[in-house]
């Protein structure tokens, strides 16, 4: 007994020491390491995304979770990236098990989110979180061409539109108070607007989304370094750079491309892409690590779709940059839990986890092709 007391002074002491120190004298507990990283697969792909639903699907309100403690839900644009990722995994697999969970993640959002009714704005509070679920809507009626989910859509768009357009100005307003126009709302209104459009042939929407892409570009693009302000309210940009505002930026422009064949459109989109990985990621290329404990978990899932478009339109030279970003995220994953964290070049945490945070590296992994080992 005596000597455990003496064994545990010990340990105290050199405890105490080594937090009186004021700097560290040992290595970083973590050094990024992205040499040689096995590329991710197909089978890991599935894995992943089977391993986020058993960690964050609430099988009853057929939606997410929040966190891996599952105490509460995620929030509403969220689950409509969420759904989005279901479809991207039907689509890669074409597994019909996954078909089911789109079907039951619509309706667990119709359940939630009171049927769709846009003027519920205890629900429905900020037009951005409606328009994240037109643009998810629209592609949920092209995979099932159920028509509920393009006339809940199109109701969405009318609703924002009507709501946050701003006629004399320009731009779309992002709250209900008509605080500033943000990207998170311009830029989807453009992605939104041309998904309506592939689907309906209704020439209003092309026209609104030229609209606004050309208030978007004025007001809320560097033209000369492809940055995207977040917002501008009044005559005043607010410049915090987001991966969702460079891909909506870029899913915009492709978007216009496109339909246009317009090059101006493609240009746009590469030099927000460029800034993108040249600047606001690391020096080895990986994307930066927004979300502490909020939302903006989910932001690089959102570019890494964006992204995607212009990859599928001959600008590959980006595939392996997105690709390597979700091998660095799959190396680094809980490997208990098969679940993968917002900063990807540091290994998941192993205790509380978000959604949110967790998702953006397993969407990449249904959109981006494996790389060649």
């Amino acid at each position: 007994m005596k000597n455990i007391k003496v064994i545990y002074l010990v340990l105290m002491s050199t405890v105490l020491m080594s937090c009186n120190n004021e700097e560290p004298t040992g290595p970083p507990l973590w050094e990024p390491d992205i040499s040689n990283v096995t590329p991710y697969t197909s089978a890991d792909a599935t894995v992943a995304y089977e391993a986020f639903n058993k960690q964050f699907y609430n099988t009853d309100a057929k939606l997410y979770y929040s966190t891996t403690e599952k105490k509460g839900l995620g929030s509403i644009w969220t689950q409509a990236i969420f759904w989005d990722i279901a479809m991207d995994t039907y689509k890669r697999t074409n597994d019909p098990k996954y078909l089911t969970l789109v079907n039951d993640i619509y309706q667990g959002a119709y359940n939630q989110y009171d049927g769709f009714n846009y003027n519920n704005t205890v629900k429905w509070f900020i037009y951005d979180d409606i328009m994240w679920w037109v643009i998810s809507l629209s592609r949920g009626y092209e995979l099932t061409k159920n028509e509920e989910y393009l006339q809940n859509s199109i109701a969405g768009f009318e609703r924002v539109w009507n709501g946050s357009y701003d006629p004399v100005d320009g731009g779309m307003f992002w709250d209900f108070q008509h605080s500033g126009k943000n990207a998170c709302i311009n830029y989807p209104t453009v992605i939104a607007a041309m998904e309506l459009y592939k689907i309906t042939g209704d020439e209003a929407y092309l026209e609104k989304a030229k609209n606004i892409y050309e208030w978007s570009k004025n007001n809320l693009f560097q033209k000369s370094t492809g940055r995207v302000a977040d917002n501008k309210v009044g005559n005043n940009q607010g410049f915090s750079d987001y991966t969702y505002n460079q891909g909506t930026c870029i899913g915009a422009a492709v978007a216009l491309y496109k339909e246009t064949g317009d090059a101006e459109y493609l240009n746009d989109a590469k030099l927000a892409a460029d800034y993108t990985k040249n600047v606001m990621s690391s020096e080895e290329g990986i994307l930066p690590a927004e979300g502490d404990w909020n939302e903006q978990g989910v932001l690089k899932a959102i570019f890494a779709r964006y992204l995607m478009d212009l990859v599928n339109e001959g600008q590959d030279q980006y595939l392996p940059w997105i690709q390597k970003n979700a091998s660095v995220a799959w190396r680094n994953r809980d490997k208990n839990r098969n679940i993968m964290f917002r900063d990807y070049d540091i290994p998941c945490p192993v205790l509380t986890v978000q959604s949110f945070e967790a998702c953006s590296a397993v969407g990449i992994m249904q959109i981006a092709p494996p790389a060649a080992k």
